[in-house]
């Protein structure tokens, strides 16, 4: 069975929120005197957050249920927004198909999160002692899904930035 080009990319999306969800489940699993848990002393550790605001805790001390409403609304939007282009842009690169298809997972697997709990799961804690002077020493807790963002972000950028578009021919 062959699936149109742009649905092959929603095979690495979905992978992605079931690695986010699975990673989440076994966190919040975890008994409380497990945390933190130290995999690289100084550098990496296992920790348990609830954000209820969005990336950097933006949002975060507002208890209204009109702001978590307007996160889900808004985050559903740009899913769609992503999906979309994803599905409709036939004749987009690999990694820029590969970038939209992260930040689609990313984005879904936060708003499952964010749907099921009120606040998204953070647990991954990282600090590089060795950078003196960084802005994000500790960097801020993260998961798999603002990873895929990420990752997703940088490629659509390096893609817009250097891919080389073709001339169409008349």
């Amino acid at each position: 069975m062959t699936f149109p080009r742009q649905l092959r990319w929603l095979w690495l999306t979905l992978a992605v929120v079931l690695l986010d969800r699975a990673s989440k489940a076994w966190v919040e699993s975890q008994p409380n005197d497990y945390f933190p848990h130290t995999v690289i002393r100084n550098i990496f550790e296992i920790v348990f957050l609830r954000n209820p605001g969005i990336a950097f805790s933006l949002f975060a001390g507002s208890p209204s249920t009109i702001v978590r409403i307007l996160l889900i609304a808004g985050t559903l939007v740009i899913i769609g927004l992503i999906a979309w282009l994803l599905v409709a842009n036939c004749s987009e690169s690999a990694a820029y198909a590969a970038g939209l298809a992260l930040i689609l997972a990313g984005a879904t697997g936060n708003l499952t999160d964010r749907i099921l709990h009120g606040a998204v799961t953070d647990f991954l804690k990282v600090s590089l002692p060795f950078i003196p002077l960084s802005l994000f020493n500790p960097w801020p807790t993260f998961n798999f899904a603002d990873s895929a963002v990420t990752v997703g972000a940088i490629l659509v950028v390096f893609d817009v930035l250097f891919h080389k578009q073709h001339p169409v021919e008349s």
